[in-house]
């Protein structure tokens, strides 16, 4: 617990107080119920004001993510509440331990019914107060192109520093046979590889291979965020799939092997969430540089569409993410069907 001002803040008891406000932070390891739903409610109410095509907010999924995170690193959670004891605010800080620790992530969300009245430059505040005392020398933070965090991230000194793309393809209208026109062209590329499922969880001795086909991520553009290459190694890869499992999420990979050595080459990773069949999210598609050239990225995605409609038929939706400027990924992409449905703006500001 922490108590302190806007310039910055001293150990103490009852929460992280920034001219008046109270922030009580949440404890992963002892949720209350209450807390869990006052979180979620908000996040609902500001889905449904500013981004009303989405799916609705899940109190089990927030629960999740409060207690394990993305990849078993949770965001530290505080909230806000009014005179009734309503939760009104959400603040959430993530400090990567795995790398970029030099950087802290910033998430506020305002319930709309309490936004213009200064909640959410508070919030701001206390994280980067929170920041300082950390250590961390740089604050990211997102928003949706066209929605209220656009203003708000200028107004509190962030430079715009990346653009995402997000893009949804409609499982239930997929052109098989032009598809698989696409997937014969691609094989003709890739005679000595062959694209096979491997289930989860990894297994112990191929988590290095694992960890080097999703590394090679980081060749795809960041535009000007200043962040370092994501490190994935076996304690990182096993702790993905531990919190991805806790979330209920059923977990699919095709990975691209080279026939003559046995090397792994590339993989896709698709999410089905079980609360929410219906929707499929596409991770990463990576090829290790040594392999491509063989358009082995358009062949595993379109043998993921293949094993989902075999073993997700219900699934109506893949959405996936992109950086605005990655024209390769989009172009596959496109080929494959998919169209954009929402653009996130990338923030940063230098402390």
């Amino acid at each position: 617990m922490w108590v302190g001002r806007k310039s910055g803040g001293v150990p103490g008891p009852g929460g992280w107080t920034v001219v008046g406000m109270h922030l009580q932070w949440l404890d992963p390891t002892a949720l209350d119920r209450r807390d869990v739903d006052g979180v979620a409610a908000v996040f609902e109410a500001a889905r449904a004001v500013d981004r009303p095509d989405d799916p609705v907010c899940l109190s089990t999924t927030v629960a999740a993510d409060l207690i394990h995170g993305w990849d078993g690193e949770p965001a530290r959670t505080a909230v806000t509440r009014d005179g009734r004891g309503r939760v009104i605010g959400v603040l959430q800080i993530h400090t990567p331990e795995w790398d970029n620790r030099h950087l802290v992530h910033v998430g506020l969300t305002v319930d709309p019914s309490a936004r213009r009245r200064g909640i959410g430059g508070e919030l701001f505040a206390s994280a980067v107060a929170r920041a300082a005392v950390d250590g961390r020398t740089l604050v990211t933070a997102a928003s949706f192109e066209g929605g209220p965090g656009m203003g708000f991230a200028k107004t509190m000194g962030l430079d715009r520093a990346s653009e995402e793309v997000r893009r949804e393809q409609d499982l239930t209208g997929i052109d098989w046979p032009r598809l698989g026109a696409l997937a014969d062209q691609a094989a003709a590329h890739h005679a000595d590889y062959e694209i096979v499922p491997m289930e989860f969880p990894t297994p112990a001795d191929l988590l290095p291979a694992i960890g080097e086909m999703a590394a090679a991520i980081n060749d795809a553009p960041m535009d000007d965020l200043d962040i370092e290459d994501e490190v994935f190694t076996p304690d990182r890869i096993r702790s993905f799939e531990r919190a991805q499992a806790a979330h209920g999420r059923r977990m699919h990979r095709l990975v691209a092997r080279y026939r003559p050595t046995g090397e792994l080459a590339g993989h896709t990773v698709v999410l089905v969430d079980a609360a929410q069949p219906w929707r499929a999210g596409q991770l990463d598609t990576s090829v290790v540089r040594k392999h491509r050239g063989h358009r082995l990225g358009l062949a595993l995605k379109i043998g993921m569409l293949r094993l989902l409609a075999e073993r997700e038929p219900q699934a109506r939706i893949v959405q996936t993410w992109n950086a605005a400027s990655n024209d390769h990924m989009i172009a596959v992409n496109e080929q494959l069907g998919y169209r954009p449905v929402a653009r996130l703006i990338d923030w940063q500001k230098h402390l």
